[in-house]
């Protein structure tokens, strides 16, 4: 994993131990939590057009960054607890995609892969 995400991944867990709080950082917690910030992050784009979501005023483009955040930290900390490699899973889920999702057959279209 790169050591930017493991970083990050480090100071998030020595965040929640110097407040007590790996006692609440089950990876059942983790995930209702994550699931909550994504609803948060959700909610600065409800009700805009697609152009409109393009376009975020500067406070709201601030409240999207803390939720990207929030959401990015949440699944990071699941990840570590979980003793997921992201980088590593994430190239796995890339290769798997670029199988389901050949370039020549779903080029252009939102389609599944199952209706391709």
């Amino acid at each position: 994993m790169t050591s930017e995400i493991k970083q990050l991944q480090h100071q998030l867990a020595q965040f929640a131990a110097e407040r007590n709080w790996e006692q609440f950082h089950s990876p059942k917690n983790l995930a209702m939590a994550l699931s909550g910030e994504v609803g948060e992050l959700i909610e600065i784009f409800q009700w805009l057009t697609p152009e409109q979501s393009e376009q975020l005023p500067a406070s709201k483009q601030a409240h999207l960054e803390e939720e990207v955040a929030d959401v990015l930290m949440y699944l990071l900390r699941l990840a570590d607890k979980c003793d997921i490699d992201v980088m590593q899973a994430c190239q796995q889920k890339l290769a798997k995609n670029r199988q389901k999702y050949p370039a020549d057959k779903c080029y252009g279209s939102a389609k599944k892969y199952n209706e391709l």
